[in-house]
């Protein structure tokens, strides 16, 4: 079974967001999205070390508010930088030698199904690279900055990415050892791709939520209660108790 690091990345500004709370932190059911996220690969027997990415302004406050989750999830927590992925790249760096793989993934994306896990990690085993993506269902419209349309896209083959997305380890380290410096890729596959490296999509849908305003709050909320019934890996003894 081929190990995998998982990376977590909470370190973005959020601005679209609003609010007093940076949206990684701001809770669902009382519960942290980012912790939501964490969880979905908590007790996977092939992941083998998971590192969180938070901005430098917030680390002192994450390392003592939630040292509790840290300490019994295992958690190793990295520095990011300003950009998305400034923070992969030093989280890069932090990786256990012993992953195969590595998974990167939104710590805003909490409704992933078990089975776009499975289907995303073993894919990557085999091929070397694999996301999780959505086919654009919608009429797609360019859009001037006057407002006016430009024209009708067509949406064949259109996806929108989603994370996880996940590579060979070595496949990755190398294609950002090799991003140019004035290059700001929006993710992971991009850097990929530029090696020319294949990267294979898992079909998934838009239960797949990137929660980006606050109003996405309350639609990541019904899509939880909706997957609620899902299997779910053996409780977490103290963890629980102390985190609720």
């Amino acid at each position: 079974m081929p190990k995998v690091a998982v990376i977590v990345a909470a370190a973005g500004a959020g601005k679209r967001f609003g609010g007093d709370v940076k949206k990684p932190f701001a809770q669902i059911d009382n519960r942290p999205v980012f912790i939501r996220s964490i969880e979905l690969f908590l007790n996977r027997p092939d992941v083998c070390q998971t590192i969180l990415t938070v901005s430098a302004a917030d680390y002192d406050v994450v390392k003592e508010k939630y040292a509790a989750n840290i300490m019994f999830m295992g958690l190793k927590l990295v520095r990011g930088g300003v950009e998305r992925f400034q923070s992969v790249k030093a989280a890069l760096a932090e990786v256990d030698p012993q992953a195969d793989l590595v998974c990167v993934h939104d710590a805003v994306r909490p409704c992933v199904l078990e089975s776009w896990i499975d289907a995303v990690f073993a894919e990557a085993a085999k091929t070397g690279a694999a996301i999780l993506a959505a086919p654009l269902v919608g009429t797609i419209k360019q859009v001037a900055e006057s407002g006016f349309i430009d024209r009708t896209v067509p949406r064949e083959g259109l996806y929108e990415a989603q994370t996880p997305q996940v590579f060979k380890r070595e496949l990755l380290v190398r294609a950002y050892a090799e991003l140019p410096d004035d290059l700001v890729p929006t993710d992971d596959a991009s850097v990929v791709e530029r090696l020319g490296h294949p990267i294979k999509v898992i079909v998934t849908d838009h239960r797949n939520l990137k929660i980006t305003t606050a109003a996405d709050m309350e639609l990541a909320a019904a899509i939880l209660k909706s997957m609620s019934r899902r299997p779910k890996g053996p409780a977490l003894g103290a963890f629980e108790e102390a985190q609720w």
